[in-house]
């Protein structure tokens, strides 16, 4: 087994937060519309692109908010959403290289043990 890999450091990558707020179909639109319109955006401008009222769009850019996906700056009485495209990549390459790892680590070793004390065999 490699020196890198410690067990339990695919969880401490995986983020529940993000991937909660990435599961869902209207949050995954709302950061495609960021995207493509490559500026930050209010509230407003995005509801306009949803069938969805404007507390809905403000919840859910709230919870991308609050997972690390968007941040958020206050102009006037305005807030803009942006996605925070260094952070979203750093997370995502950390989860990708921890999977690389334990991968390599899979396929260097003869086997993984078992679990113990239920007393059932494991399949192989």
């Amino acid at each position: 087994m490699s020196n890198d890999y410690v067990v339990g450091d695919l969880g401490a990558v995986l983020s529940h937060q993000m991937f909660r707020a990435l599961g869902d179909p209207t949050r995954v639109r709302l950061v495609d519309l960021l995207a493509g319109r490559c500026r930050a955006c209010s509230v407003s401008e995005l509801a306009e692109c949803l069938d969805v009222d404007l507390s809905v769009v403000s919840r859910h850019l709230a919870l991308l908010r609050a997972a690390g996906v968007l941040r958020a700056a206050k102009t006037g009485r305005t807030v803009l959403y942006e996605i925070q495209y260094d952070a979203v990549a750093e997370a995502l390459r950390g989860i990708a290289d921890t999977l690389d790892r334990a991968r390599e680590d899979f396929a260097a070793s003869a086997s993984c043990p078992a679990p113990t004390g239920n007393g059932k065999e494991q399949p192989q």
